[in-house]
């Protein structure tokens, strides 16, 4: 099952995203500059591969709901993401709000 839930934060509202898959959840936030995601996201892969396509993201680990994805600190993000003045530690609502 998938669900979309707008999720308002300071400075505006992103859009929630939940997969339910067997045995995980995958979650995201995004807004239309970039996203923050749980632990599934590969930043490496962001980074090193598409790096050319600037994607601007980040990503929080042990999170299992919408609202612990932007409370939680993201773990690591892209050079994209760092470029804005977005970096690992910052909650997930804060780095939201530098992707409006």
């Amino acid at each position: 099952m998938i669900r979309l839930v707008p999720m308002p934060f300071e400075g505006g509202v992103a859009l929630g995203v939940e997969v339910l898959l067997p045995k995980t959840t995958l979650l995201a936030i995004t807004t239309d500059v970039g996203y923050i995601m749980c632990g599934a996201l590969d930043v490496a892969l962001l980074n090193e591969r598409l790096r050319d396509r600037g994607i601007v993201a980040g990503r929080a680990v042990g999170v299992r709901t919408l609202e612990q994805l932007m409370e939680a600190p993201l773990e690591s993000v892209t050079t994209a993401a760092e470029a804005r003045g977005i970096l690992p530690g910052m909650r997930g609502a804060d780095a939201l709000k530098m992707m409006v």
